[in-house]
């Protein structure tokens, strides 16, 4: 509850800001630096430590940005902060950014980081599940109206089982881990890189899980969304906020230990040390660099796949091709 109370009072700070898409004049500090906001789509865990490692190590400070970090509520609720120029960078899901601009919300994205996403059934590993098959029976914790929940028939299906197989239970999103710490399901859907150490710590016992991307379906995960007024009347802050993120995401890599670092010294209410490591540990090979490209930078073919299944599996409707939300001539560019 005090994180969900933090995040709120963030958000309304934020609607306080002034945004560049607004028709105001950008601030700027003392020695010309621009002020920039990013909502994150949670409260800080693992996978933010990049973005307060490029404060630390002051890539931001080097492309002219003065930036100031907020936890946010969720993707939908940062995508939609995003789309009324309450913030001027987003960091959220794929998916429901898909819906997003589906419902009229005019924003984009300038490249998914995480692009092999992090979609998963997770469980405690003395459940001894090995397989989807090994679910049938089974009571699967899950949040109505998220992608994962949606398009959880659809994997059960490409991987032998019937809906009827497993016992779906509804549960909010901040309820699931403690259902499954303490046994009332058997697995629950979610992110397993935030999640399963967060589990781990709390109840001493290893988490297995069984990522959608292994299991014949793979969706984008996180990345960074901007109002489309940004992207036509301010292209270069995009491009310099995009390099700088993007050389955040490839140092942290090399550097996981000083990431971890940074965001305990710099983020406000971050999961403990050593749930900060082995989440960020999680979340860099999701990056899927290993042909040489740099962290954001997308192949349409990716794009593609996710419109596909959001459109056959998740009520994504007049979906248009990739272009529609995403312009790849930002993280691509390096």
């Amino acid at each position: 509850m005090r994180r969900l109370a933090i995040t709120a009072v963030a958000l309304l700070l934020l609607g306080s800001l002034a945004a560049c898409g607004n028709g105001g004049e950008r601030q700027t500090t003392a020695d010309g630096r621009k002020k920039v906001t990013l909502t994150l789509n949670w409260v800080p865990y693992g996978e933010h430590a990049p973005f307060y490692y490029g404060l630390k190590k002051g890539f931001y400070d080097a492309e002219g940005i003065d930036l100031t970090i907020s936890a946010g509520g969720g993707s939908g609720k940062t995508i939609q902060a995003v789309a009324q120029q309450q913030t001027d960078f987003g960091w959220a899901d794929t998916p429901p950014l898909l819906k997003g601009i589906a419902s009229g919300m005019k924003v984009k994205s300038v490249g998914v980081f995480l692009q092999k996403g992090p979609a998963s059934i997770e469980f405690l590993a003395d459940k001894g599940i090995k397989s989807p098959a090994d679910l049938k029976g089974k009571t699967v914790g899950g949040t109505p109206g998220d992608a994962i929940y949606a398009t959880f028939p659809a994997w059960l299906k490409a991987n032998g089982l019937a809906e009827s197989d497993v016992e779906v239970v509804n549960l909010d999103a901040a309820g699931k881990i403690a259902a499954l710490a303490e046994g009332r399901v058997d697995a629950i859907q979610g992110f397993f890189h935030d999640q399963a150490p967060t589990i781990e710590a709390r109840t001493g016992k290893k988490v297995d899980y069984l990522l959608y991307a292994d299991w014949g379906m793979n969706m984008l995960g996180t990345g960074l969304v901007v109002h489309e007024d940004t992207l036509s009347e301010d292209p270069d802050l995009v491009r310099a906020f995009t390099r700088a993120t993007q050389r955040s995401w490839a140092e942290s890599a090399r550097d996981i230990p000083g990431a971890t670092d940074a965001m305990a010294e710099l983020a406000e209410n971050e999961p403990d040390k050593p749930v900060l490591v082995e989440q960020l540990t999680l979340a860099v090979p999701l990056l899927d660099i290993d042909a040489g490209g740099a962290p954001g930078a997308n192949a349409e073919a990716k794009w593609t796949e996710t419109i596909g299944l959001m459109s056959r599996y998740a009520g994504l409707e007049n979906a248009g091709g990739p272009s529609t939300y995403w312009d790849g001539s930002y993280g691509n560019e390096g």
